[in-house]
């Protein structure tokens, strides 16, 4: 792990507590800093976002402060940060273009009561059924996705930029070396933009990615009718917000576990973000879910741990875009690359690509992992690609187990011959679906045995495969005896034998 991430030496119930955290300096000046450093970095990429969805940036930089504060309190994994972000805003863009900002708001708290919705009905839940090998694809096309957008703030640009970058690329991946008083991202802006101002080199900064807002946010009511016709405008953008929304937060707080060394509360995370995206909306933003990069900045570049952290992110966030948005606007645009290309490093899993670990790695494991990538990259949408991931690992797995069912034929020899059949392994759809070829039904004597003991049935596949072997049997005028059935397999079989034709 990064030196980044060894800023706190205590144990996992410590790291989680804001009370020991408020009562230790150090550890308190880690939070702060680390704040204040995503607090900065959440300026250039909401803005982004904002233009993305259609909307003025205010939209998108008060989505990051709102979303920030309110999950600091309600959210199920301390240190990860919540903003405005690229995939809901990429769903939600359509919307804007066709109905407009009033139609944006109220999808957003349609999608936010969507959320508490399937918080309450254990929707988070759905992690256990994400591979590794989903997992560390998920981690790798993050970072990828991550450096990509960096390069545009590096090509036909100023000369200018490029010694700018490259003394910013030297303090992100040289200072943790030397010590880690200070976030090295945090330094990077401090130093380089100053140098900038005074120099008065002509290089792009955050003020040209749009004008800071320079009021607080307002609760308002979004102006829509209030009719079936405006539900069903905004429900099918609410709902795959909501899901996008929380798949990427709960994939977000795994990698955040695994990093940490500590438990997060995956359901309390789930209605969290919808809360959190009920209040931005009430407050005339854009919403918005776990933000990868920004969590990875507070957590492993600058080794922040607590609910402190992220609600500051927030708040310095808010007062630097109000009170401090001149200051804000000059700071280079190269810095912050820099510091995103860290950080892009950072998540990639290198070791999963290590020629030694894909030669240990099975085949089918290295597969999911890039058609994960592959996916997420192409559609720059995280959800799908880790749907793409869970979809090609099961496929996989269903052909492992497919092949692990045997059928063993015992004939007896004296004059009444029973043959039996002892059928061994998992049957579900892909391993029953040769059983009905396993059968010597023309050879077999007068009455067959079928002995499922060292077997279980699992669907109605395979109830109806059950079927069609004994029918068969029947059609030659063989007695069949069905015997070993477990209870569930037993219960199954008799619900369903002879309705599924």
């Amino acid at each position: 792990m990064s030196s980044f991430a060894r800023v706190h030496h205590v144990t996992p119930l410590q790291r989680q507590s804001v009370a020991r955290t408020l009562r230790t300096p150090s550890w308190l000046k880690t939070e702060v800093l680390g704040a204040l450093v995503v607090g900065l970095a959440l300026i250039p990429e909401a803005i982004a976002f904002s233009v993305i969805a259609g909307v003025d940036p205010q939209v998108g930089l008060f989505a990051a402060a709102l979303m920030a504060m309110t999950l600091a309190f309600v959210g199920g994994r301390p240190a990860m940060i919540s903003a405005a972000t690229g995939a809901t805003a990429l769903v939600m863009a359509p919307l804007v273009a066709s109905h407009g900002v009033n139609y944006l708001i109220a999808a957003v708290i349609l999608a936010g009561v969507f959320q508490i919705g399937l918080g309450a009905v254990g929707f988070a839940r759905i992690m256990r059924f994400v591979p590794r090998s989903v997992m560390v694809g998920f981690v790798n096309a993050l970072g990828i996705l991550l450096f990509i957008p960096q390069l545009e703030e590096l090509i036909d640009v100023p000369w200018a930029v490029y010694p700018i970058a490259a003394v910013a690329l030297l303090i992100v991946f040289g200072l943790p070396r030397i010590t880690t008083a200070v976030p090295a991202p945090l330094l990077v802006i401090l130093l380089l933009t100053p140098v900038v101002v005074l120099l008065g080199l002509n290089v792009p900064t955050v003020g040209d990615k749009g004008k800071l807002p320079d009021s607080w946010p307002q609760l308002i009511v979004p102006d829509v009718p209030y009719t079936l016709d405006t539900l069903q405008i905004i429900a099918p953008f609410a709902l795959t917000m909501a899901v996008v929304g929380i798949m990427e937060s709960l994939m977000t707080a795994k990698l955040v576990d695994d990093i940490t060394d500590t438990p997060s509360n995956k359901t309390r995370e789930t209605w969290g973000q919808g809360v959190g995206n009920v209040v931005s909306g009430m407050f005339g933003t854009m919403g918005g879910c776990a933000m990868i990069g920004q969590t990875m900045i507070n957590v492993r570049a600058s080794g922040a741990r607590t609910r402190i952290s992220t609600f500051l992110s927030g708040l310095f966030l808010l007062l630097l875009v109000v009170l401090l948005g001149e200051i804000v606007g000059m700071i280079p645009m190269a810095a912050l690359a820099a510091v995103m290309i860290f950080v892009a490093w950072a998540t990639f899993d290198w070791h999963s690509i290590r020629p030694s670990t894909l030669r240990r790695m099975p085949l089918s494991e290295t597969v999911v992992m890039l058609v994960t990538v592959a996916v997420t990259v192409a559609t720059h949408n995280l959800a799908l690609g880790v749907a793409a991931g869970v979809l090609a690992a099961m496929i996989g797995f269903a052909r492992r187990v497919a092949h692990v069912v045997t059928v063993d034929r015992t004939v007896t020899p004296d004059d009444a011959a029973v043959a039996t059949y002892r059928v061994r392994g998992e049957l579900f759809f892909a391993s029953s679906n040769d059983l009905y070829t396993q059968f010597h039904y023309a050879e077999d004597p007068a009455t067959v045995v079928i002995d499922f003991s060292e077997s279980h049935i699992w669907d109605a596949s395979t109830v109806a495969a059950v079927d069609a072997v004994t029918d068969k049997y029947r059609s030659h005028g063989t007695t069949v005896k069905i015997q070993g059935l477990n209870l569930p397999s037993r219960r199954m079989r008799a619900r369903l034998s002879g309705t599924l034709s």
